[in-house]
């Protein structure tokens, strides 16, 4: 098994998926860096990392390609760009991003999370989403959502996810880290 000390976990912090990653990090002594923004006020206080304004337009995309490309409309509100912003952070940081939320029928995951899943995949990064409907974990492969049982291997990660976590959710995802650093 891998020695978790020398792995990092990009997140933000934020209630629901991206806290309970940060506990999980937390509790198998996994370096933690959460991104965040002025007048944000994150769940977890581990690992904080305040984008400047600069830093925040490296993230920068118009609003309506975020729209096209994930077949919606999001509000221009100041605070969903930032968070759309620090998304592209933490996806950056991180080779392999874990996700938790819907796959829809456009094959896009819902919500602001789904900015993270386009993210990856434009990266091309190896990308999971642990689709809380179907209980099950899932990665992109050949344009695709396939069923797969993921390991943490990248010692860059990323996790984010919905605020409205499922207690299956959550069993998959202390799954996935005993799974990659059983002690």
């Amino acid at each position: 098994m891998s020695d978790a000390s020398q792995f990092t976990l990009y997140s933000g912090g934020h209630r629901g998926a991206e806290a309970e990653f940060g506990r999980l990090a937390e509790q198998f002594g996994i370096k933690e860096v959460n991104f965040s923004f002025e007048g944000h006020k994150p769940d977890r206080k581990t690992g904080i990392r305040v984008l400047t304004p600069e830093e925040l337009k490296k993230g920068d995309v118009s609003m309506d390609i975020v729209s096209t490309r994930m077949g919606r409309s999001f509000s221009k509100a100041d605070k969903i760009r930032k968070v759309i912003q620090s998304i592209f952070h933490m996806v950056n940081n991180g080779y392999q991003i874990f996700v938790v939320g819907w796959i829809l029928p456009d094959k896009t995951v819902k919500g602001g999370t789904g900015w993270g899943v386009e993210l990856g995949k434009l990266f091309n990064r190896p990308l999971f989403v642990y689709e809380q409907d179907r209980n099950d974990w899932f990665s992109w492969i050949e344009n695709d959502w396939k069923k797969v049982t993921p390991v943490i291997t990248h010692k860059n990660f990323s996790g984010t996810g919905t605020r409205n976590l499922t207690d299956d959710a959550a069993k998959a995802m202390a799954d996935l880290f005993e799974r990659s650093f059983k002690k």
